[in-house]
């Protein structure tokens, strides 16, 4: 346990004896990943890794592989936050499994349109319940002497020209919708670092915006550190006099000798410096960096393998959202199944997580055909696949089972770095065509990057061979050049080189067994991020599309159940670039439509991080949102399927039938500027206002039981809080879960409001025909605004409307609160 008074005098001590060159060097990254140590003042290497969906480290490396959890909208779906606090404090254990000291989430903006690319990322598009589940998140990690980063502060609710992008949003709004998460996280949760984000708002560029330090050091009281997003410092005076303290990476940067200069010059105070370090002491103190200072919390113990996969499988199928079940269609009866036919490009080679930063590499991915065929095996029943339609044109990097390296022989392929006479840096046998190489030494000596392989066909057809990347490329198949181009980035954001980078390709045909020599050279360029990414790539033969949605319709035809999966890819869902449509990828629909027609029993399960849209959805009759699941993806879409587990997920963000009805979807910037024009009505705000009728609500799921709403009751418990009894009864023949949420309205307001707006939920569990009485907490502040004229928060006195029920829209009780003067 760490005593802060100690802690305080011993960084004003380390203080007192750093020079302002020792002081400053430590405000840049030593790396890519870790911050500078400083040996006179105890003081190790803290190191930064991405989440938040799983630890990766410091490598970005197919050998070194990371726990892989449900994507961040799929927990957020969970309305869980015990669930929610136990999957942090599996993260701090892979976080110390692999050396990591800061884990780079959660992530906290709001799904403010459906057309977010890294919507997968975030938790909802309300603020409060963003608020509820990332402090569990951070109350999970923290508690284990790991920091949490809750990030990107602020406004970064989009990718599109996210580095440049001027985000013009009011006081108001600023403050009740996009700050509110950070403020009560920052108050209930206590984080260590909060991320700065690329964008500006309302002008300056988050790295120099007063609101990190007028109001979340100043006015809520945040003691941590302010880290920037990777390349977001971009001055030396105006990012010195600010409120970030470390940016990152390094160790170039705009700081370093300048930002010494600008001290001694006068243009950046001193008492800036000094802050800056010594919050970045007060972090180290925390996670174990500062001598005679254990972590504030004890490291948790290591988790065996078998728990680890339990967790990971309860908390995918505690996320899956039933959006329709007709007839009882799920849970599936395996006793009655002969043939499943599980069907979809999404099937067999699933997405278990989003693009970008958040990725790591898993140990294992149960794919949902592997899942289903393992637990229907021991029912003696048939499962047949096919993909149906494709997910993707693009290339996938190479996979063991394809090539073999010509040095060792082992399945997998052979990278080198050489240097400009062409001697060897670094060999070494690799099992993906995925390298990315960060922070290696031999890197700034690097001239050139070779992969060679020898190619296996394992089946007769057309293939297309080629590479994924930018900078000089070179590509020979057995012996003879066939691409020598210098690839270009399509965008100014040099995260686009590991994100979506270009692909090139040649056809060839290949019988079934034919090898050919494959030989990639790349000079080397540096991505902007100190890193080389490069990436041997490979499409194998497919069907004539005709032929493939054909057949699929055939085996759907001739079983009793399908299970017809589909889904986004990368090149949809992704950091760095927003969606253009909500639609499938092309195909999809058709096949939706096509296997409905033909085949009754059907279970259609969407596997996206974000909304999608399903026209054909009323002809499903079992419609199970699996979002981006993590590594036990397979398992738990089979529990719940048989009825295992019931899909325990309510939305937590609203599902539009037709992309023109969605209220707020622009992502686009004009001359540079996004502006939030609509104010405080985003997400189920927006659409209880526009009047259109979403597919699916904020807050909806079903589950294998019923329920009915019986009372509500609005009271002051013994504190004197507003609090909401509900009494609601399990009507059917199964124990289920059901998550009991509140809203306010106040039809007749001397102020703008929703029409309403969530204020709070809880969530039960009980035997088929039980009653069971719930609590729903009302904080002040549910019914609080911000008042542009004052600059704080206020409360106006009078009735409130109470809204109870199991969605946005479902509203089955009500009942009045009133605020006195």
């Amino acid at each position: 346990m760490q005593h802060p008074e100690a802690v305080e005098a011993r960084i004003e001590e380390l203080l007192t004896g750093l020079d302002l060159e020792g002081k400053v060097r430590l405000l840049t990254g030593e790396g890519m990943w870790s911050t500078h140590p400083e040996e006179a003042a105890g003081l190790r290497r803290m190191v930064l890794s991405d989440g938040p969906a799983g630890v990766r480290g410091e490598a970005w490396d197919e050998r070194d592989t990371s726990v892989s959890l449900p994507s961040p909208t799929a927990v957020a779906a969970t309305w869980d936050e015990e669930l929610v606090h136990r999957l942090g404090a599996l993260l701090a254990a892979e976080a110390r499994r692999k050396g990591v000291d800061v884990l780079l989430g959660p992530t906290v903006n709001l799904h403010r349109s459906p057309l977010g690319g890294r919507h997968f990322e975030c938790f909802s598009e309300d603020p409060l319940l963003t608020s509820l589940i990332g402090s569990a998140y951070v109350k999970g990690v923290q508690e284990h002497g790991v920091a949490a980063t809750p990030k990107h502060f602020v406004g970064n609710d989009s990718e599109t020209d996210r580095m440049t992008v001027d985000v013009r949003v009011d006081e108001r709004t600023l403050r009740e919708l996009y700050l509110a998460p950070f403020e009560q996280i920052v108050a209930d949760a206590g984080p260590w670092l909060v991320m700065a984000s690329y964008n500006a708002v309302n002008g300056p560029t988050m790295t120099e915006n007063p609101l990190i330090n007028d109001v979340l050091k100043a006015e809520w009281g945040f003691d941590g550190a302010v880290v920037s997003d990777w390349t977001a410092v971009r001055s030396t005076d105006a990012a010195g006099a600010a409120g970030n303290d470390l940016a990152m990476p390094g160790p170039a940067g705009p700081w370093g000798d300048a930002l010494v200069t600008a001290v001694r010059e006068g243009r950046v105070p001193q008492a800036a410096i000094d802050d800056k370090v010594r919050r970045l002491l007060r972090l180290a103190a925390r996670v174990g960096a500062l001598d005679g200072f254990a972590p504030a919390a004890p490291a948790p113990a290591p988790v065996a393998e078998q728990d680890i996969a339990a967790q990971l499988r309860e908390a995918a199928a505690a996320g899956m959202v039933l959006l329709r079940n007709e007839s009882d269609t799920l849970p599936l009866n395996p006793g009655a199944l002969r043939r499943v036919a599980v069907i979809g490009p999404n099937a067999a080679e699933a997405r278990i997580q989003g693009g970008g930063s958040a990725t790591v590499n898993p140990p294992y991915a149960i794919s949902p055909v592997q899942g289903i065929t393992d637990a229907l095996s021991a029912h003696g029943v048939e499962v047949v696949h096919t993909p149906g339609t494709y997910s993707s044109t693009a290339l996938a990097a190479f996979t063991a089972d394809q090539v073999l390296d010509p040095v060792s022989g082992l399945p997998g392929l052979r990278a080198r770095l050489l240097d400009a006479d062409g001697g060897e840096l670094l060999s070494e046998h690799r099992t993906s065509g995925r390298l990315i190489y960060l922070g290696v030494d031999a890197l700034d000596r690097t001239a050139e990057v070779e992969v060679t392989a020898r190619l296996r066909a394992t089946e007769s057809g057309v293939h297309r061979i080629g590479l994924a990347g930018a900078g000089p490329m070179r590509l020979e198949i057995d012996g003879e050049v066939r691409i020598d181009e210098v690839v270009a980035l399509e965008t100014g954001d040099p995260v686009e080189a590991f994100l979506n980078p270009p692909q090139r390709y040649i056809e060839t045909h290949l019988d079934a067994g034919q090898e050919v020599a494959y030989r990639l050279v790349h000079t080397a360029v540096s991505s902007g991020l100190g890193a080389v990414i490069l990436t041997a790539a490979l499409r194998t033969p497919r069907r004539d599309a005709e032929a493939e949605i054909g057949h699929a319709v055939e085996l759907a035809a001739s079983a009793d159940a399908v299970v017809l999966v589909l889904g986004t890819n990368e090149q949809v869902e992704s950091e760095g670039y927003d969606r253009t449509s909500l639609a499938l990828p092309d195909g999809q629909d058709e096949l939706a439509a096509r296997v409905l027609a033909v085949a009754p029993a059907t279970v259609v399960a969407i596997n996206s991080g974000g909304p999608v849209l399903m026209p054909w959805a009323e002809q499903a009759p079992a419609l199970l949102l699996n979002w981006f699941p993590g590594q036990e993806y397979g398992n738990a879409l089979a529990d719940v399927l048989l009825g295992h587990r019931e899909p325990g997920g309510r939305l937590p963000t609203t599902w539009a039938a037709r992309q023109e009805d969605v209220p707020v979807i622009d992502v686009t910037p004009a001359d540079g500027v996004l502006r939030y024009s609509e104010g405080l009505h985003v997400g189920h705000r927006a659409w209880l206002r526009s009047g259109a009728q979403p597919a699916f609500w904020f807050g909806h799921g079903l589950g294998y039981t019923t329920w009915s709403y019986d009372s509500l009751t609005v009271r002051q418990d013994a504190a004197g809080q507003r609090e909401l009894l509900v009494e609601v009864t399990n009507t059917g023949t199964r124990t289920g879960r059901e998550v009991v949420q509140a809203y306010l309205s106040r039809p007749v307001s001397a102020v703008e409001r929703p029409v309403r707006w969530f204020a709070g939920f809880a969530a039960t569990t009980a035997l088929p025909g039980e009653t069971v009485q719930v609590r729903i907490p009302l904080p002040d502040r549910a019914f609080a605004h911000w008042d542009v004229e004052t600059h704080a928060w206020q409360t106006e006195p009078g009735t409130f409307d109470v809204h109870v029920g199991s969605s946005a829209a479902a509203v089955a009780l009500r009942a009045e609160a009133r605020i006195e003067a």
